[in-house]
C-alpha cells in the first residue's frame, strides 16, 4: 500500500518518546508499505535525520515550525483564535500546501496521522486516515496548569485546555479509524467520542537492540531518570520530585550514590543543583543504551497520567531494574516486586531504590524479570503487525 504518514517531529531512536515510536513503525512498516512521511522541524540541524529514514521511506519531506513557541504571534493567535497554543506552534502553511498538492498528484491507499494536532494540515480528502493519540493532550495540561501554574492565571491557561479538548473530539471524531496507545486512554477517549471505535496499538520497543550492548554498570551507584525530552511537563515534574523529595533519603542511606538526570532540554535549575557534585547530567546522548546499561536502577516518580512509558520499556529492554509510581507503568500489566518495584509516594519510592541498591540479587532478578516481559508483550515487530488488519480494512 501507498501510505501518507503524518508526525509533528522527525523519527529517531536516538531519543525516547514519540519520535522512537514513529522510527520503529516506519521500519517495520516498509518492509510492506511504501511510506511519505511528512515531519515538522524547528531549525535545519533536524535535517541531519533525514537520511536514515529514507532507508525505509519513500520520501521525507520537513516543514519549519517556530523554535519557540511563546511568540507573540503563538500567544496572540491562542488567546483570540478559535486553536490551542499547542495546534498553533505546530501549525505550518506550507505543509498544508503541500499535503493538498500531494493528494491531488499522488494516489495514496491511505493517511497515517500521529496526535491530533497534524490534523489541521489535512483539509478535506477522500483518502481514509487513520489517527494514533499516543496520550490525551488535555489531561497532560491540565495536570500542569492544576499543580504548577499559580491561581490567579489558571482561569486563563484553563481556557486553552477546553480548546485542546474540543479539537481533541473534533478530529477524534473525524478520522475513519482512531487508535490510542494504552486501555486506559482508550477509555477516556470514548468518553469523549461516544460513537466512535477506539482501538489501542501500544507502545513498544526494539529488545533486541537494547539488550545487545553489554556495558559495565558504573560506581558509585546511578539512579537515572531519562533518556527523555525535558519540553514534556511530566518529565520536568518527575524529575522535580527526584531531586527534591527521593533523592535526599537516597543520600542518607546511600552516601556515594548519584542521580544521573540523561536527555534533551534539561530544565536550568537541573543544571544548577548539578554544581553540587551529587546529580550528573548528560544532554543528547548519542546512544540511549549507554544510559539504561551504565545507570543502576531508573527511578521515575511519574504523577501525570496518559500514554505509555517508552523509557520506562525502554530500561526494561536493557536489563535495568525500574521502580516507578503505578501512574507510571499504567497500562503496562507489570506486577509490583516481580518485575517492577511501584511506590506512590516519595518515601516509599526512595525506600524501593535503597532496597535495589543494597540487594544485587533482588535488582538482578527484576532486570531480568523486566527484560523478558518486554521481549513477550512489547516488542516492536509484533505491535506494528496490528497496524495490518486496519490498513487492509480501510483500504477497501
Amino acid at each position: 500500500m501507498r501510505i501518507l504518514m503524518l508526525v509533528p517531529y522527525l523519527p529517531t531512536i536516538t531519543m525516547s518518546g514519540g519520535q522512537t515510536r514513529w522510527y520503529n513503525i516506519i521500519k517495520y512498516l516498509a518492509k510492506k508499505h511504501d511510506i511519505t512521511l511528512f515531519s515538522l522541524i524547528k531549525d535545519e540541524s533536524e535535517k541531519k535525520l533525514i537520511p536514515e529514514l529514507k532507508k525505509y521511506c519513500k520520501d521525507v519531506r520537513v516543514f519549519e515550525r517556530p523554535k519557540h513557541p511563546w511568540t507573540i504571534k503563538n500567544v496572540i493567535l491562542s488567546v483570540f483564535g478559535p486553536f490551542p497554543l499547542l495546534v498553533i506552534r505546530n501549525q505550518s502553511l506550507e505543509e498544508s500546501r503541500a499535503i493538498k498538492q500531494e493528494l491531488q498528484n499522488q494516489k495514496y491507499d491511505l493517511i497515517h496521522a500521529e496526535t491530533f494536532y497534524v490534523m489541521p494540515h489535512l483539509g478535506q480528502t477522500t483518502v481514509p486516515t487513520i489517527l494514533v493519540e499516543q496520550t490525551i493532550w488535555h489531561n497532560v495540561y491540565k495536570h500542569y496548569v492544576m499543580n504548577e501554574v499559580p491561581w490567579f492565571l489558571r482561569p486563563f491557561y484553563l481556557q486553552d485546555v477546553l480548546k485542546i479538548m474540543f479539537w481533541e473530539k473534533y478530529y477524534w471524531s473525524k478520522a475513519d479509524r482512531l487508535f490510542a496507545v494504552s486501555e486506559e486512554d482508550s477509555f477516556e477517549m470514548k468518553k469523549l467520542v461516544k460513537d466512535k471505535n477506539v482501538g489501542i496499538i501500544p507502545n513498544g520497543v526494539d529488545s533486541q537492540y537494547y539488550s545487545e550492548k553489554e556495558i559495565d554498570r558504573l560506581t558509585p551507584p546511578r539512579l537515572l531518570y531519562g533518556v527523555t525530552n525535558f519540553e514534556w511537563l511530566q518529565n520536568q515534574e518527575a524529575t522535580e520530585i527526584l531531586i527534591k523529595e527521593v533523592w535526599p533519603l537516597v543520600k542518607r542511606k546511600i552516601k556515594s550514590a548519584k542521580v544521573w538526570i540523561v536527555g534533551r532540554k534539561i530544565p536550568g535549575w537541573v543544571h544548577d543543583k548539578a554544581k553540587s557534585g551529587d546529580i550528573e547530567i548528560t544532554e543528547n546522548i548519542p546512544d540511549a543504551r549507554d544510559a539504561y546499561r551504565k545507570a543502576s536502577i531508573m527511578v521515575a516518580p511519574i504523577k501525570g497520567a496518559g500514554g505509555t512509558r517508552l523509557k520506562i520499556l525502554e530500561a526494561m529492554a536493557a536489563g535495568l531494574p525500574v521502580v516507578a509510581t503505578s501512574v507510571g507503568v499504567a497500562g503496562l500489566g507489570l506486577s509490583d516486586g516481580v518485575n517492577v518495584m511501584i511506590a506512590n509516594n516519595p518515601a516509599e519510592l526512595a525506600r524501593k531504590a535503597i532496597q535495589l541498591l543494597h540487594d544485587p540479587k533482588l535488582s538482578d532478578r527484576i532486570g531480568k524479570k523486566g527484560r523478558e516481559y518486554v521481549q513477550n508483550h512489547f516488542d516492536w515487530e509484533s505491535i506494528v503487525k496490528l497496524h495490518d488488519p486496519v490498513y487492509k480494512e480501510l483500504a477497501k
